[in-house]
């Protein structure tokens, strides 16, 4: 009876804890907004081996984005190109998985606690359509 009892109680935590990754896994990310440098970018080489962590994505940023209430946090993504220099992105992180999604927004979509960060871009062209 004892073993039934202690097999129940197992099982029910295995299940607990995979609800658990789960939701972290799927739940909807954290909005970070940064501006494109491309001095922090990386080429990245496949090593050949039998796991590809990359995602076969050649180049690599590391930038510092700000949640929208201003608090700053480096973010690291891939990118099968270089982005446009000095363009800014909104960028979806999501717990474990990182970057899921990401736009190229205008300064003034900033949100004003980010805005703070950066310096209004001179007149010029806007958004980049590729």
């Amino acid at each position: 009876m004892k073993r039934k009892i202690l097999a129940a109680a197992a099982l029910g935590a295995v299940i607990v804890a995979g609800l658990c990754l789960a939701s972290q896994l799927f739940s909807s990310g954290t909005y970070y907004y940064t501006q494109v440098d491309n001095s922090r970018i990386e080429r990245v080489h496949s090593s050949g081996g039998v796991i590809d962590l990359t995602g076969g994505l050649e180049y690599s940023y590391t930038l510092v984005a700000y949640k929208e209430n201003g608090a700053a946090e480096d973010v690291s993504f891939g990118m099968s190109r270089e982005l446009r220099e000095g363009a800014f992105l909104c960028l979806e992180v999501a717990p474990v998985r990182g970057v899921v999604d990401w736009c190229e927004v205008r300064y003034d979509e900033l949100p004003e606690a980010v805005r703070r960060n950066y310096e209004p871009p001179e007149a010029g062209p806007s958004l980049a359509v590729e």
